[in-house]
């Protein structure tokens, strides 16, 4: 992870991994220490399934809070003070249309609060890329790996 990456994020966000870290350190990770202590008392280790499980999700759980402190440490939290309110940024939620399409909104969030399947798309997007910057009513040109594709922005809603 490079040291110098800031991690845009909104307020929801930030507190949303606060509390996914918590749950991980208090809850989690006790209740994966007991799986190994019980997988232990089944004594060879060397073919113990429930044991090989219970350390890969160790492993798991101990890089994801490492990657959650390392994004809070880095945080940066989004403020629109400045920004147009017809201008795209991240923390705006975006409404446009491609000619001949359904019209399409996203929430442009940081990396760190991406969920594509609740709307919310990282400002490192292709989509978002082409967005942020533009304003109401504009024309803009989408570059993604299979092609470019022009949009017209319909919508821009500040939800900080």
């Amino acid at each position: 992870m490079a040291e110098d990456k800031v991690y845009p994020m909104t307020v929801d966000g930030k507190v949303k991994l606060e509390e996914e870290l918590e749950t991980l350190k208090t809850k989690t990770r006790a209740e994966i220490i007991n799986r190994i202590k019980i997988a232990r008392s089944y004594g060879d280790l060397s073919e113990n399934s429930e044991y090989e499980s219970a350390k890969d999700e160790q492993s798991f759980v101990e890089g994801r809070v490492k990657t959650i402190e390392h994004m809070l440490h880095y945080a940066e939290i989004i403020d629109n003070a400045g920004i147009d309110d017809d201008e795209v940024s991240v923390g705006k939620t975006v409404s446009f249309v491609e000619p001949g399409e359904e019209a399409e909104t996203y929430t442009i969030v940081g990396a760190a609060e991406a969920d594509p399947m609740s709307g919310k798309i990282s400002n490192e997007s292709p989509i978002a890329k082409g967005l942020l910057g533009h304003k109401l009513n504009e024309t803009v040109t989408i570059e993604t790996p299979n092609g470019n594709f022009d949009v017209k922005i319909t919508d821009v809603k500040d939800n900080l």
